[in-house]
C-alpha cells in the first residue's frame, strides 16, 4: 500500500510540474503575442481619417468631398552591413514592418510617401550591400498594387552634397522613381531632391534647379484662367497649389518655438540649426517658396515634428521614431 501511494504521489508531482510548465509557456506566448503583434492594432486602431464635408447647392444637404488618403513617413534608417548589428536590425525591422503593415490594413491609404533617409548606409554601401538593403525594404514595406508608394531621397540614401554622385542618385532612382511631379485626385505633389539644393552651381544642383523651374512653369500655367501661348497645348495640371515633399526642412533658426508630443526635447530646442546640414539654406528655401508657391510643405531629417506657417504655406517637419506615421486626408 505504501508503495502504491508513493507511486501516485510521484505521478501527481510530475503532472503538477508539467501543468505549471504549460502555464508558463502559455503566459509567455500570450505576452509575446500581445507585445509583438496585437499592440500595433490596438494603438493604430485609435487613428482615423478626418471626414471632409462641403455644403450642397441647396445649403441644406451635405455631401462628401472626394479626398485622397495619404500616409507620410520619414527617416526609417534601415540599418546596413557596417553599422547594423544583426539583433538590432532584426528587432527594429520587425517593429517597423508590423507597424507599417498594420497601418496599411487598418487605415487603407491610397498613397504612401517616404520623405528620405530610407536607408542608413546608402551613402557608402557597396552594390551588393545596397541590393541586400533594397530587398529587405521591399519585404518590410510591401503593399497592395492599388496602393502607390512614392519616395524622395535623403542624405543617408545618396550622401550629403559633398558625397552625392550621379551614380548614387541613379542607383536610388532605379529602385524607386525619378518622378518629381505627381498629381492625383486634383492634388499636385512636387517631390524634391533637397540634397541637390546646395546652390553652388554643381552639375547635379543645376539640373535639379532647372527641373524645378520647369515644374514651376507647369504649375503657373495650371493657375491661369486663360492659357497663354507659352503654356503650349499639353495637358494642364489640376489648378491647385502643390504640396512640397522633401527630406531637408525649409530654413528655420531653431526649434525654439516648437512644442508637442514629437517636438525636440526642451533642452535642444534653442540650439541653432546649421544651414545646408540641418536645414536648407535661406536662399534655397526662398527659391522653393517663390517657384512653387506650395500650400503645404512636408519634410523629415530632424526626427522631430513641428508646424510652421510661412505666409500662406503650412510647413510640417515629420518624424519617424516616436510617431510611426503622419496620416492626412487631402
Amino acid at each position: 500500500m505504501a508503495t502504491i501511494k508513493l507511486w501516485f504521489g510521484r505521478q501527481n508531482f510530475h503532472l503538477s510540474k508539467s501543468f505549471l510548465l504549460l502555464k508558463i509557456i502559455a503566459v509567455v506566448f500570450a505576452v509575446l503575442l500581445f507585445c509583438e503583434f496585437l499592440i500595433y492594432y490596438l494603438v493604430i486602431f485609435r487613428c482615423n481619417w478626418p471626414e471632409v464635408k462641403i455644403r450642397g447647392y441647396d445649403s441644406e444637404r451635405e455631401t462628401l468631398e472626394p479626398v485622397l488618403k495619404a500616409m507620410f513617413l520619414a527617416d526609417t534608417h534601415l540599418l546596413g552591413k557596417v553599422r547594423g548589428h544583426w539583433l538590432d536590425k532584426l528587432r527594429r525591422e520587425w517593429q517597423m514592418e508590423r507597424a507599417f503593415q498594420t497601418a496599411l490594413w487598418l487605415l487603407q491609404p491610397e498613397v504612401v510617401f517616404i520623405l528620405g533617409d530610407i536607408f542608413d548606409e546608402g551613402k557608402w554601401s557597396s552594390s551588393q550591400a545596397w541590393a541586400d538593403d533594397v530587398e529587405r525594404f521591399h519585404k518590410m514595406f510591401r503593399h497592395p498594387h492599388h496602393v502607390q508608394l512614392k519616395v524622395v531621397a535623403g542624405n543617408h540614401d545618396i550622401g550629403f552634397h559633398y558625397q552625392m554622385s550621379t551614380y548614387r542618385i541613379k542607383r536610388f532612382e532605379k529602385v524607386f522613381n525619378r518622378e518629381r511631379l505627381f498629381s492625383w485626385k486634383g492634388i499636385n505633389f512636387v517631390m524634391v531632391n533637397s540634397v541637390a539644393l546646395e546652390g553652388d552651381g554643381c552639375n547635379i544642383c543645376s539640373e535639379a534647379e532647372a527641373e524645378l523651374i520647369k515644374i514651376s512653369h507647369k504649375l503657373n500655367c495650371s493657375r491661369e484662367a486663360h492659357r497663354s501661348s507659352q503654356c503650349g497645348d499639353g495637358q494642364l495640371l489640376p489648378a491647385s497649389a502643390p504640396i512640397l515633399l522633401q527630406h531637408f526642412p525649409l530654413y528655420r533658426r531653431s526649434d525654439a518655438n516648437c512644442s508637442g508630443e514629437d517636438a525636440a526635447p526642451p533642452e535642444e530646442r534653442g540650439i541653432p540649426f546649421k544651414e545646408r546640414y540641418d536645414v536648407l539654406s535661406q536662399e534655397a528655401s526662398q527659391k522653393l517658396l517663390w517657384w512653387l508657391r506650395p500650400r503645404l510643405v512636408l519634410s523629415g531629417h530632424t526626427h522631430t515634428r513641428d508646424w510652421v506657417y510661412t505666409n500662406q504655406t503650412r510647413v510640417c517637419f515629420c518624424p519617424f521614431p516616436k510617431s510611426f506615421s503622419n496620416s492626412y486626408m487631402l
